[in-house]
């Protein structure tokens, strides 16, 4: 787009007036998928650069006691964030380098068959720490508190 109107992308960005003269059909590639619909999607999205379409997050209030995992304790209270989910647990990141690992069987009270059907990515969770393995680097949490 930038090349069909002699432009930078970075020209593109900072004038919308010329993104608007860009006739869209022209871009239009029989040979893959692309299509209207995607190429109006482009040009949005060159319209606010850096906009992060997940919106405002709450910030986590880690422990400012804890920076490493030298710093954990097991029993510790901690505030967390969900990073990942995977088959076996969720992956949580407690404000040290290394995220922790609440197993699935720690996760909740009832039996659950998927980590998915109590939490999510990005919820703000509160873990235990039952397990500190620094030469592994593994931290073991729980949510059963």
């Amino acid at each position: 787009m930038a090349k069909a109107k002699k432009s930078t992308i970075e020209q593109l960005v900072e004038n919308p007036h010329t993104l608007k003269e860009i006739d869209l059909v022209e871009f239009i590639d029989e040979t893959s998928d692309l299509g209207i619909p995607t190429l109006e999607d482009i040009v949005r999205e060159i319209q606010k650069p850096g906009l992060d379409p997940r919106g405002d997050a709450e910030q986590v209030k880690f422990d400012d006691q804890v920076r490493s995992m030298r710093d954990l304790r097991q029993g510790m209270i901690l505030n967390g964030l969900i990073t990942n989910i995977t088959n076996f647990g969720a992956f949580v990141d407690i404000g040290v380098k290394q995220d922790g690992l609440v197993h699935i069987s720690q996760i909740a009270d009832k039996f659950i068959s998927h980590p998915s059907e109590a939490v999510k990515l990005g919820d703000q969770v509160r873990v235990k720490v039952v397990e500190i393995d620094e030469q592994r680097k593994r931290i073991g949490l729980s949510m059963k508190i």
